[in-house]
């Protein structure tokens, strides 16, 4: 159940940075043509385009957690029996939910202090630039306690003890026939 939720979330993700991105182009784009073309400008573009960026990046980056798409080396791991291969991911584990910890407590400190500043611009509250990293590190935090719990309880197979994906193996070739 879990982990329905946790693809459904994704998939908003997904959608979410699709709009994102779209908005981006239109705002930097629009903003070109105006400065060149018209010798005026989309103000709110450049702050609300950088923003988007973030957010966007923040987003990425739980999704990538969750589809385990970031970048990795098996050179160690992968030369240990399956009793080591457990207990690095675990290890693993642990050390990215203190990650998610300190990325929490500091983004939310930020969050809170900037609550009554506004940007120069749009006039909005600055804790919307520091929002995303409490975001991340909440949704993180569960994907890596879900996968932690999984290999705690056996569940896990084991090759997914290795969570790093050869660029051979990739997905992106697989399409193309």
């Amino acid at each position: 159940m879990v982990q329905k939720m946790m693809d459904g979330l994704c998939k908003a993700l997904n959608l979410v940075m699709a709009v994102c991105l779209a908005v981006m182009v239109v705002l930097v784009f629009g903003n070109v043509v105006m400065r060149y073309g018209f010798n005026s400008g989309i103000t709110l573009s450049e702050e609300l385009s950088r923003w988007l960026f973030v957010w966007m990046t923040f987003m990425g980056a739980i999704v990538a957690l969750k589809e385990h798409g970031h970048l990795g080396t098996d050179m160690l791991v992968g030369q240990l029996g399956a009793a080591g291969k457990k207990f690095c991911l675990a290890l693993s584990y642990v050390a990215m939910l203190f990650i998610c910890w300190l990325l929490f407590k500091g983004a939310y400190q930020q969050t809170v202090i900037n609550l009554g500043s506004t940007s120069a611009v749009m006039e909005a509250s600055m804790a919307w630039v520091y929002a995303p990293g409490v975001v991340f590190a909440v949704l993180g935090g569960l994907i890596l306690l879900t996968e932690l719990l999984r290999l705690l309880t056996g569940r896990m197979r084991d090759e997914d003890l290795v969570m790093v994906q050869e660029s051979e193996e990739s997905p992106h070739g697989a399409d193309k026939t």
